[in-house]
């Protein structure tokens, strides 16, 4: 299973580091991402770190601003986001994908709509004020 959080409400330009804690499965052999649904809108992937080294995944939108990076002892995936906008405020879901066969798992299906996850966690509410 997944469990985020590190949530909140924070003022635009603030910061917020959200962590997504893995148990159950192998940790190190799915790639690991975000996905955020604000109101009234379709869910979006948002970033991704594969299990492979350097393989990471981000929306044009947060490009400059969150980075991704998990910790393989702590079974854990961050994600750090600077400079924040309104229009990051949403629902913040982390999940899990691998795929049998594949020794490094690709973070191109985290750019895709939020489908054939194998794991997902509960969200954490990220609300940013103007």
């Amino acid at each position: 299973q997944l469990q985020a959080s590190g949530g909140g409400l924070v003022q635009a330009g603030g910061s917020l580091r959200l962590s997504c804690a893995a148990s159950g499965f192998a940790f190190d052999d799915y790639a690991i991402g975000w996905f955020r649904q604000a109101p009234g809108k379709e869910r979006e992937g948002v970033s991704c770190i594969s299990n492979g080294v350097g393989n990471t995944y981000y929306r044009d939108s947060v490009k400059g601003r969150f980075t991704v990076s998990r910790d393989r002892a702590k079974n854990t995936v961050y994600l750090q986001m600077n400079s924040l906008k309104p229009e990051d405020t949403a629902v913040y879901f982390c999940a899990a994908k691998t795929f049998r066969g594949l020794l490094i798992i690709p973070c191109t299906i985290f750019g895709g709509p939020p489908v054939g996850m194998d794991y997902w966690g509960k969200g954490t509410q990220v609300t940013v004020s103007s």
